[in-house]
């Protein structure tokens, strides 16, 4: 199935998952550049968007780089949910997506998130109210339910396509098991059977093998990564291309990676601030260090700088160090 929304129809079957404190719009960016399908804002809590906080309106600030434009909300209450998914498209989204999936506590214990998979009557109303409120394509992201013993997603996707959801997005575990374990793919096959609506799987998705395997098991018709393109912002569109039948491509070499890193650096400080920028980028390094014969002694002296010249060059050197240590060997 080519997938549509609207009048969007994304580059590939191969999209970036909403990661909160992560897919920022410096992280979305490259992650688009690189050859993402489509990405998607991290999570923002709909009446923090409302009350005009600085943190949602963060969240919500996009490039047009990266269109089509998909912005998640969160949250409890139907009619301040539709006000929310209103303002995020008079601020430019082209996609509202309904975040029915968070399995954190502090999310949860809000009755949001994937809590809302116990509520399925608060759940359709939330749906209907987002849908109604606006005129683009809003979307769906949930898990299979809250426990082994509620497995509900079919139900709730078939709901939600009566309603007017136009995709659905899989992760194949249950909230109580957080990340525990391992996604069961083919469980996603039974919201497959349920709807006729584009399908995406999530869930430990790491490699083109994992790709085709969790879309053959689910039925799907994409996939949709989150963790495992941490330090990796080129995944999606490494195994995009992959799928789409291009040969198998390896990781970046340490150059490009260094080119990249330092991109990434810069962006971050464009958009948080120099001091926000530099501190927000110490886990984002520790990633893309993963596997650098420095990289312990490379992650002490970026986590040691506040200066912003200064971790640039600390940056930069530590690549070039890995260079030279990986001639020398």
């Amino acid at each position: 199935m080519t997938i549509t929304l609207g009048g969007l129809t994304p580059d590939n079957p191969v999209f970036l998952a909403p990661l909160s404190g992560i897919t920022d719009m410096a992280f979305r960016r490259i992650a688009r550049r690189l050859g993402a399908g489509l990405v998607v804002s991290e999570m923002i809590v709909g009446q923090e968007l409302l009350a005009g906080s600085r943190e949602g309106l963060r969240r919500a600030q996009y490039a047009d780089d990266e269109a089509p434009v998909a912005i998640q909300l969160a949250g409890n209450e139907p009619r301040s949910m539709g006000d929310a998914a209103r303002l995020a498209q008079d601020l430019g989204a082209q996609i509202i997506d309904i975040n029915m999936g968070c399995p954190a506590k502090k999310v949860c214990n809000g009755y949001a998130g994937s809590a809302l998979m116990r509520e399925p009557e608060l759940a359709r109303r939330l749906v209907a109210a987002t849908v109604e409120a606006v005129s683009v394509p809003v979307t769906l992201k949930m898990r299979l339910g809250w426990d082994d013993s509620s497995r509900n997603a079919p139900e709730l996707a078939r709901q939600a396509a009566d309603l007017g959801i136009a995709l659905v997005t899989v992760h194949g575990r249950t909230r109580c098991q957080f990340y525990k374990g391992r996604a069961d793919w083919s469980a996603v096959a039974r919201v497959r059977e349920a709807i006729d609506l584009p399908l995406v799987v999530n869930g430990d998705i790491a490699s083109t093998a994992d790709a085709r395997q969790a879309m053959a098991r689910s039925g799907a018709d994409a996939v949709m990564i989150g963790r495992a393109c941490q330090g990796r912002p080129w995944l999606p569109g490494q195994i995009a291309r992959e799928l789409a039948g291009g040969a198998a491509e390896p990781e970046p070499d340490l150059a490009a990676r260094r080119a990249i890193v330092l991109e990434h650096f810069e962006a971050m400080i464009d958009h948080h601030g120099v001091h926000l920028g530099v501190r927000c980028f110490r886990k984002h390094f520790a990633w893309y260090a993963e596997g650098l014969a420095n990289a312990v002694t490379a992650r002490a002296r970026i986590n040691a700088e506040d200066d912003p010249d200064r971790a640039r060059d600390a940056i930069a050197h530590a690549f070039d160090e890995a260079l030279n240590l990986a001639v020398a060997a």
